[in-house]
């Protein structure tokens, strides 16, 4: 008996070293959790409002190396409490932005917890109208993406695939003076002027190209991040492009890099479908896509300070069975100081002044 006993003992014996020495190496360290809480607590908040942020932190195992709540970027609180308070929290950019807890403990595990806050804009948009000064043939096959005067001419990028060009256009006459074709496989987009080259988006394939002003030469072509491109113009020393959202976004010239993006709102929500742009004096004016709507843009907040209705602008000149798209194309004679609107396939190009609404 025993010589039976004793081995059986010494298999019981390290079953159970096995399973406790197993149980110990799968234990891991867990990652601290962190919440945010605000106040006041609603959907939408109005930029320059001031809100309370409550950070709360569970930590299963270990010690709190430090804990840091940001806004933006900015950081607002550096600390090892578990549970913390941040008042007066003043929402200074429009658009999604975001609080950003980091937790991190001595162990070297981090974890991250954000949460979003939509700012629309403290200013309500003054309302405006039109008269129509003058209007020009406009080509009806054009259907216009970018639009743009230098020199007395007017410059004009087109789209739909097959059928995209860029062409350098004499007002009086609508007829081009100049004009190159896209490959068929690019749906042309925005176009800008600026430091003696012509600069156009495509639609969808997150590329754009670089001609030389005079001989419409192309001479460089560049990719963008964003998945499309819509509208381009310049503030004189950096490309400004749309995407279709409520982001404009800032590109370097030479390499292409982003500078910098707002996000557009008006007083009740973000301002999405920015198409075609026009910049001048440190305003964009935006169409918005399938309406016929202009906004006027703070260029450094991205607050809409005005919306023009264009409403009824091609109905005089809108025949049966033609085919008419949408409002699109802003561009600005600085020279004369006159604004020019028209449309994709609109038969006409339209002088206007912007006025108050009755």
């Amino acid at each position: 008996m025993k010589r039976v006993f004793f081995p059986i003992v010494l298999v019981l014996s390290l079953i159970v070293i096995f399973f406790s020495c197993s149980s110990k190496s799968t234990k891991r360290p867990r990652k601290p959790v962190s919440s945010i809480s605000i106040e006041p607590s609603k959907n939408q908040f109005v930029y320059g409002e001031k809100i309370t942020a409550q950070v709360q932190t569970q930590l299963k195992d270990g010690e709190i190396k430090s804990i840091d709540l940001l806004y933006e970027s900015e950081t607002l609180k550096s600390t090892k409490e578990l549970s913390f308070k941040v008042e007066n929290i003043e929402l200074n950019k429009l658009g999604s932005t975001k609080l950003v807890a980091n937790a991190e403990k001595t162990d070297g595990l981090k974890n991250t917890r954000t949460k979003i806050i939509t700012v629309v804009s403290d200013v309500e948009p003054q309302q405006l109208s039109y008269q129509v000064v003058n209007n020009y043939p406009h080509l009806k096959t054009s259907y216009t993406q970018g639009l743009e005067v230098y020199n007395g001419y007017l410059y004009e990028g087109t789209g739909e695939n097959g059928h995209s060009k860029l062409m350098k256009v004499d007002i009086q006459t609508g007829k081009p003076v100049q004009s190159i074709d896209l490959e068929d496989k690019y749906f042309g987009e925005g176009i800008t002027i600026l430091n003696n080259k012509i600069y156009q988006l495509t639609y969808r394939a997150k590329k754009g190209f670089v001609y030389d002003l005079e001989s419409f030469t192309k001479v460089d072509s560049f990719q963008f991040a964003s998945e499309q491109g819509w509208g381009l113009t310049n503030d004189g020393t950096n490309l400004i492009m749309s995407d279709g959202t409520h982001v404009l976004t800032w590109l370097d010239p030479t390499d292409f890099s982003v500078i910098k993006k707002i996000q557009v709102a008006d007083d009740k929500n973000l301002m999405a479908n920015l198409n075609e742009l026009e910049y001048i004096d440190g305003i964009i004016y935006a169409n918005i896509y399938t309406t016929n709507l202009i906004v006027k843009i703070d260029a450094s907040t991205g607050k809409i300070l005005e919306e023009i209705d264009l409403s009824g602008i091609i109905d005089l000149y809108n025949r049966n069975g033609e085919r008419i798209d949408y409002l699109n194309g802003i561009a600005y004679d600085k020279q004369t100081d006159r604004f020019f609107v028209t449309g994709k396939l609109y038969p006409r190009l339209f002088e206007v002044k912007f006025v108050g609404k009755n």
